[in-house]
């Protein structure tokens, strides 16, 4: 049979098993710490990224605006008359012209 209440070698069977539960106290506690500032910086982080996209959302939408306001204006000035389609012309030119000097420029500095 065993001898629980004994003492061996100078300490009881309850003192070791008292020991040995503070020591798994102590490290469930530092586990539970661990896992607490894991869960704060998860939190955090995810507040920067709702706010992160909040800030996205209303970017796009005050672009959506501008772009579709300049699509309007677009097609006022196409539907309006034959000078203005001259306009539009001349504009869509100059702009194909920049795209391709941009493009010379860009390729001449990327190749030295």
């Amino acid at each position: 049979m065993a001898d629980w209440g004994k003492p061996r070698n100078g300490v009881t069977t309850e003192e070791m098993l008292e020991s040995e539960n503070q020591q798994r106290v102590e490290g469930l506690a530092n586990k539970v710490s661990r896992l607490r500032g894991i869960a704060l910086d998860l939190e955090t982080d995810s507040k920067d990224s709702n706010r992160f996209a909040d800030g996205m959302l209303s970017d796009f939408g005050s672009a959506e605006g501008l772009l579709t306001g300049t699509m309007n204006r677009l097609n006022n000035m196409v539907s309006s008359g034959r000078n203005n389609r001259r306009l539009m012309c001349y504009i869509i030119v100059c702009l194909v012209g920049l795209f391709i000097i941009f493009y010379y420029v860009i390729s001449r500095v990327t190749a030295s």
